[in-house]
């Protein structure tokens, strides 16, 4: 098994890409309590400085608080090897993630839609393509409200993608909108 690696625009996180389907949809786990969800997940929080895992449809992002990835890597590497060399599977059974509330007003669904789809179709393959991923969360006042996973959640460069890529696209096709922030 090769297992490639990629720099994240987070220096804190990286991407691996283990060459086969990781898991449909996205999991974030943030919590070596939360890991207990995941055999994969609780290894890689068994190593000394991992703070956050992320698994999208066909990577792994890991985020460390400390330490170098030279000494990192090569661990992690050997854990996300050993978990697909042993058949486990990734989750659980039915600890897959609950989708979050979305909140907004039923006279913005038409809004809300089209917000969605320009999110789905342009901002969350640019997203993953970094090793995060970004979900609608609530729309208010002209407000958008998204939610930041995996190697965007603190990321340096989070703040600048929202204010400028993702908020200049929304409110170029949706004039309703006025702002994105995190949630």
């Amino acid at each position: 098994m090769f297992i490639q690696t990629e720099a994240t625009p987070n220096p804190a996180t990286l991407k691996f890409l283990p060459g086969r389907s990781v898991v449909e949809g996205t999991v974030e786990i943030t919590s070596a309590e939360q890991a207990a969800k995941s055999p994969l997940a609780e290894k890689l929080f068994g190593i000394p400085n991992v703070s956050g895992v992320f698994f999208g449809s066909d990577f792994i992002t890991v985020t460390k608080n400390a330490g170098e990835w030279q000494q990192l890597k090569p661990l992690i590497l050997g854990a996300i090897m050993e978990h697909y060399m042993s058949g486990a599977p990734l989750l659980r059974d039915g600890e897959a993630d609950a989708g979050e509330e979305e909140f907004f007003d039923e006279a913005d669904a038409e809004t809300v839609k089209t917000i969605k789809e320009l999110i789905e179709t342009r901002v969350r393959p640019a997203v993953a393509n970094d090793g995060g991923d970004i979900t609608f969360r609530g729309f208010k006042d002209g407000v958008v409200f998204l939610s930041m996973k995996g190697a965007c959640a603190g990321c340096p460069s989070s703040t600048a993608t929202l204010q400028h890529g993702i908020q200049n696209l929304l409110r170029h096709f949706v004039p309703d909108v006025t702002e994105v922030r995190p949630v």
